[in-house]
């Protein structure tokens, strides 16, 4: 019989650690109140990933929330006895933006090209006129100017960062940056194309017969490499029993 978890457990999946958790909207705003921390949204490519890298595998050991994102990883918990549902990662961002906005937290952007960066702006003062962006800067930056951009975001004091820089920049740079560090850390990856209008989500019903990563491919075909990491994470699972 699969278990209904209502607190926040840790286990694993393929020895790469995840929480599972009744509400991870909950379980995000209760994090914050505990003093904040770095989130992850972790799906079967990133799993993958994260078994080839060390530096990504060892920044979702080191995030304090890790939520599934993801039908593989889903389904992958139900093997072990979990019943979750899927929390894709852009809806516990806009919540986080939504929550932000009424609460008036400080809220930090980071990523995206620098027209995503403009248009994105642009939209979130439309669409939540009392967010209070207090940094944002675009992930086209060179080297020598990121220093002075984590130190200017760290001054901010922010209480949530949305990350854009794609897996695994954005969880090995979040992970990176010094401590202490008060507030919730999150990596988004395409979120900011699809806020700022410039690339759509799969319809719903994509995302209930959950084969959001066909529509994926069929926008960005040159995906179809990263997409081979999907059977390939099947697999192990079925290997692993």
């Amino acid at each position: 019989m699969a278990a209904i978890v209502t607190m926040p457990v840790r286990t694993q999946v393929l020895g790469v650690p995840i929480d599972v958790c009744a509400d991870v909207r909950a379980a995000a705003l209760d994090l914050y109140a505990r003093g904040g921390g770095q989130i992850v949204t972790l799906n079967a490519e990133m799993t993958m990933v994260a078994l080839a890298d060390p530096r990504l595998g060892e920044a979702i050991a080191g995030a304090q929330l890790v939520i599934p994102d993801g039908a593989g990883v889903v389904w992958a918990l139900g093997r072990q006895g979990y019943r979750v549902r899927r929390s894709p990662g852009i809806e516990l961002a806009r919540f986080l933006l939504e929550h932000a906005a009424a609460q008036g937290w400080r809220v930090a952007l980071v990523g995206g090209s620098p027209a995503v960066m403009e248009q994105l702006r642009q939209r979130l003062r439309r669409d939540l006129p009392e967010l209070a962006v207090v940094f944002s800067a675009h992930g086209y930056q060179s080297a020598a100017a990121w220093p002075e951009l984590e130190r200017q975001l760290r001054a901010c004091r922010p209480d949530l960062v949305l990350v854009a820089l794609g897996v695994p920049r954005q969880e090995i740079w979040i992970q990176a940056l010094p401590r202490p560090r008060s507030g919730l850390w999150m990596g988004v990856g395409g979120s900011f194309d699809v806020w700022a209008g410039t690339k759509t989500r799969a319809p719903a019903w994509m995302g209930a017969l959950q084969i959001e990563w066909l529509y994926r491919l069929v926008q960005e075909p040159s995906r179809w490499r990263r997409m081979l990491a999907l059977p390939a994470f099947a697999w192990a699972i079925m290997r692993a029993g």
